[in-house]
């Protein structure tokens, strides 16, 4: 959970200096798309990675669901940038 939430909060900052960094925006422009894309995410997995850990802390009836959940976000995060690297 907080490698997640550290890897979406760290997105996010970056959005903020590319916001004000309006000098730079038609030189950052190809990359700001990507950037809010990956910056979904991160938020998605950080708060799927929340839910689990709570679930897991409190033993509620959904933690394994949770769990499921986080795997199956992670392996697929894997797959895509892994499928993504071996195409270049």
């Amino acid at each position: 959970m907080g490698s997640t939430v550290s890897i979406a909060v760290g997105l996010a900052m970056t959005v903020i200096v590319f916001l004000f960094l309006p000098e730079y925006s038609e030189r950052l422009s190809g990359e700001f798309g990507p950037l809010l894309w990956y910056l979904l995410g991160a938020t998605v997995l950080s708060i799927v990675s929340a839910l689990a850990f709570v679930g897991e802390l409190r033993r509620l009836p959904w933690r394994r669901s949770a769990n499921s959940a986080l795997a199956l976000g992670l392996l697929s995060t894997v797959a895509w940038y892994w499928l993504r690297w071996r195409s270049q």
